[in-house]
C-alpha cells in the first residue's frame, strides 16, 4: 500500500516537474522572440552618402528646421504654430502631388485636424498599409525630436514612394493631439482617426508609427533601457527600434533597422539617420507578393 502512494506521488511530482519546465520553455523562448534583435550591429567608419542620400538629408533637414526652429512649440495652447505646422504638411504633400483630407474636429473649442494623403494600391488596394506621424509638440519645447523627425520623415517617405506601384494602399497620416493632455484620450488625432477607420469598416492591415527617430549617438551608455533590458539590447543609440505586436513578415527588415549591414546614417546638426529611411522606402515601394 505504501509502495503504491509512493509511486503515485512520484508520478504527480513528475508531471509537476514536467509542466514547470514547459511552462519555463515557453516563457523563455516568448521573451526571446520579444527581445531578439535582427542581424549583427555595424562598426566601423561609415561610407561617404550617396548622391540620393544626400538629397534626402537635406530635405529631412529643411523640414525640422522650419518646424522645430521657425514655427517651434505647437499644441491647443499654442495653436496658431499648430495651424502653421497643418498648413506647412498640407503644402508640402500637396507639393509632393498628392491630394490632402482634412480629418476635423474640435478639441477646447478650437479645430484640430489629422492630414491623410495616400497612394492608392494595386491588386491589393483594399488592405491599407498607414504610415504616421505626430506633428504636435508637448508645452514648452520645439520637438525637434519628438516628434518633427517623424514628421520630416513622413514628408520624405512621400516624396520616395510618390511614383510607386504596390500592391497595398499606402496612407500616409499626420496626426494632431498626440502629447499629454490628450494622450490616451479620445482627443488624440489618432484615436479620432482609428474610430473612423472602425465604423467605415476600412481593412487596415499595417500600421507604422514614426515617432522620435532623430537621435543619433556613437557614444557608449548613449541608448538606455528601463531596469532588465540593458544586457538585451544595444548600448549606443545608433538604431531604429521596432516596437510593436503582431508584426509579421511585412516589416521584417524594415521596422528593426539598426545602421548595420549596407544601411548608412551621417550625423550633422540635427543628427539624422539617412539609410535606414532609404530601406524602408525601398521595401515598401518593392514588396507586392505580400
Amino acid at each position: 500500500m505504501n509502495l503504491k502512494l509512493f509511486r503515485g506521488a512520484r508520478r504527480i511530482w513528475l508531471r509537476f516537474a514536467l509542466t514547470l519546465l514547459f511552462i519555463g520553455i515557453a516563457a523563455a523562448s516568448f521573451v526571446l522572440y520579444m527581445t531578439s534583435m535582427p542581424g549583427k550591429s555595424f562598426s566601423g567608419a561609415l561610407p561617404p552618402l550617396s548622391a540620393e542620400e544626400s538629397e534626402i538629408s537635406s530635405n529631412l533637414n529643411r523640414h525640422v528646421a522650419y518646424l522645430a526652429g521657425t514655427i517651434g512649440e505647437r499644441n491647443v495652447i499654442s495653436y496658431e504654430p499648430l495651424q502653421k505646422t497643418a498648413q506647412y504638411i498640407e503644402g508640402a504633400l500637396k507639393a509632393q502631388g498628392y491630394e490632402v483630407k482634412s480629418q476635423e474636429y474640435v478639441v477646447q473649442m478650437r479645430k484640430v485636424r489629422n492630414l491623410i494623403s495616400e497612394i492608392h494600391g494595386g491588386a491589393r488596394a483594399n488592405e491599407i498599409v498607414i504610415i504616421g506621424a505626430h506633428y504636435d509638440t508637448v508645452f514648452g519645447c520645439p520637438g525637434a525630436d519628438d516628434n518633427t523627425s517623424g514628421v520630416a520623415a513622413l514628408l520624405e517617405l512621400a516624396r520616395l514612394l510618390k511614383n510607386s506601384h504596390p500592391a497595398r494602399t499606402v496612407r500616409f497620416v499626420a496626426f494632431v493631439n498626440e502629447e499629454p493632455p490628450h494622450f490616451q484620450t479620445e482627443n488624440m488625432g489618432s484615436w479620432v482617426y482609428a474610430k473612423e477607420a472602425h465604423r467605415k469598416k476600412e481593412n487596415i492591415v499595417a500600421a507604422l508609427s514614426l515617432e522620435t527617430i532623430g537621435m543619433y549617438s556613437d557614444a557608449e551608455g548613449s541608448q538606455q533601457y528601463p531596469a532588465g533590458f540593458k544586457s538585451l539590447y544595444p548600448s549606443k543609440g545608433s538604431l531604429f527600434e521596432r516596437i510593436g505586436a503582431g508584426c509579421g513578415s511585412f516589416f521584417q527588415g524594415c521596422c528593426a533597422i539598426s545602421i548595420r549591414g549596407k544601411c548608412r546614417a551621417r550625423v550633422d546638426s540635427r543628427r539624422w539617420l539617412v539609410g535606414p529611411l532609404v530601406v524602408l522606402a525601398r521595401r515598401l515601394s518593392g514588396h507586392h507578393g505580400d
